[in-house]
């Protein structure tokens, strides 16, 4: 089909747009900028709300966690970037249970969609905000969920070492 538009009609409506154009990039250009002093700020950085960082498995003061080795997650993942091996163990009253064995989540692979945090049943796992993973080695992206966190021992203060040494 022909454009029936005449050419001062085309032109005109190539000067509005090109008008709208520069109005949009002029308002761009007044407005103030925000600068991320990165890594200096790490500290109080702004996350967003939603973000999703790393895949964790809260464990309590006991070193237990809430997996039930249900499934559910590595199903529901579409990179396959969880897999949980399980094992049945008799209980002291005669049942069956199943016991999660080994829970592996390869960072590399997920692709944050956050299928397997609603697909748990048990709110086992969660996604933290961190968002510094750059590692050197891909191997060193594959998690043991299950294994739960070693916290740094607490040193004794530099007053009670001096104290220490002089006893």
């Amino acid at each position: 089909m022909a454009n029936n538009k005449s050419y001062f009609a085309t032109a005109l409506a190539g000067v509005k747009t090109l008008l709208t154009g520069m109005d949009i990039t002029m308002g761009e250009y007044v407005t103030p900028k925000i600068t991320e002093q990165y890594p200096e700020n790490r500290k109080t950085q702004h996350v967003a709300e939603r973000h999703r960082g790393t895949l964790v498995m809260p464990h309590d003061e006991n070193g237990k966690n809430k997996c039930t080795a249900c499934t559910l997650c590595e199903k529901t993942c579409p990179n396959g970037s969880i897999k949980i091996t399980s094992q049945m163990v008799e209980t002291e009253d005669g049942k069956k249970k199943k016991v999660l064995v080994d829970y592996l989540y390869n960072l590399g692979d997920c692709m944050f969609c956050q299928l397997c945090v609603n697909a748990c049943n048990f709110g086992a796992i969660e996604f933290r905000k961190d968002f510094e993973n750059a590692v050197f080695n891909r191997d060193a992206l594959a998690l043991h969920l299950n294994i739960p966190p070693v916290l740094p021992e607490a040193k004794p203060k530099a007053d009670e070492e001096v104290n220490n040494k002089e006893a």
